[in-house]
């Protein structure tokens, strides 16, 4: 299991130098879009705009902390390849006149990895770490939401270190009488504060994100779409020394440009207490799938149910034939659960 670890690691490691062809390109800080909550990962692994009622998905668009999340704990763990395990923790409060604030840790954590020299003989261990800690605010106009996050992310990678301060910034419109949920995010601004070696020149994963939720009236289902990589023109993989993508001779089509920034989401709604989610990322299967078999590659599911303050959701997400992650979250609500003590 070690030398899985290690393999993983170092193909991360990897992907941040590869060729720009690659939708990976040189980017530092990837770990920040990985899925880190049961509802984004159910839906797809990208949304904006779903999730009013869940602080767990703050950490993809500010704008959707609102005063309905106060004193709400969200606990959540992305088991992903190899034993890797990503545990995030968010807190929401309201306070007066300053809106709806919110704190987000999250730790990527790859385990203990064994360390050899040039001639096979075991130097020991090292750990390799990667995390972020976020501080929000949300404010209401209206129909309108407009929040921000400022984000420190460390990658710890062995003996080689990076920062950076970054932040996001986000917008809703909600309808006051429909269910539908407009939303805009621009993530990951900011600057490095140090780099792993002083001439790699790390980028920044920026990206811009629209994104629309909406269930029609007598339907039990909320559907959402969300288009990301908006700024960047490489949003398909495509390799050009082989002249094939997916297992064809020519460049990507502008249709397929256009798919491949999508991801699409579903919720069924059961009851207020109970849903199922289900999600599709184009882009993810057509990276990983086998030329044979795709292994449910880019698809996605899962289920939330509520007892009493307490929430559970679960969800699981199809990488590659060799398998996918698992994430369980837990939201807690803790309001009036300490009573104040009054005055005789």
């Amino acid at each position: 299991m070690k030398s899985a670890r290690l393999l993983i690691t170092l193909s991360l490691c990897l992907l941040g130098h590869s060729a720009a062809a690659q939708l990976g390109g040189s980017r530092a800080f990837e770990y920040l879009n990985l899925p880190n909550n049961a509802r984004l990962s159910a839906l797809g692994g990208v949304n904006i705009t779903s999730g009013w009622k869940d602080p767990g998905q703050i950490i993809s668009n500010p704008a959707l902390l609102n005063s309905d999340m106060e004193d709400q704990l969200v606990i959540s763990r992305l088991g992903y390849f190899a034993d890797i395990a990503n545990t995030s923790l968010t807190y929401a409060t309201n306070i007066e006149n300053y809106g709806t604030w919110s704190i987000h840790l999250d730790f990527l954590n790859y385990g203990d990895i064994q360390s050899f020299d040039e001639a096979g003989f075991l130097n020991g261990q090292f750990s390799v770490n990667e995390y972020a800690f976020a501080i929000s605010n949300s404010q209401s106009f209206g129909p309108f939401n407009v929040g921000g996050s400022m984000k420190l992310a460390v990658s710890d990678l062995a003996a080689f270190k990076a920062s950076a301060l970054l932040f996001d910034l986000g917008g809703t419109f909600k309808h006051p009488e429909k269910d539908l949920t407009v939303g805009f995010a621009v993530k990951n601004l900011g600057f490095l504060l140090s780099d792993y070696i002083e001439e790699n020149n790390s980028q920044l994963p920026t990206d811009i994100q629209l994104g629309v939720t909406f269930k029609p009236e007598f339907m039990p289902f909320r559907f959402s779409a969300t288009a990301r990589n908006l700024v960047r023109a490489d949003a398909v993989f495509f390799d050009p020394s082989s002249n094939a993508l997916f297992g064809e001779n020519n460049e990507p089509s502008f249709g397929e440009e256009i798919f491949t920034r999508l991801v699409f989401g579903a919720e069924l709604l059961f009851s207020q207490n109970f849903q199922l989610r289900m999600g599709y990322n184009h882009l993810l299967r057509q990276e990983l799938k086998l030329e044979n078999v795709s292994g449910g590659a880019g698809f996605s599911f899962g289920f939330m149910f509520k007892v009493k303050r307490f929430e559970f959701a679960y969800s699981r997400a199809l990488y590659h034939t060799a398998g996918g992650s698992n994430t369980l979250q837990m939201n807690l609500n803790l309001s009036g659960l300490i009573k104040k003590k009054t005055d005789d």
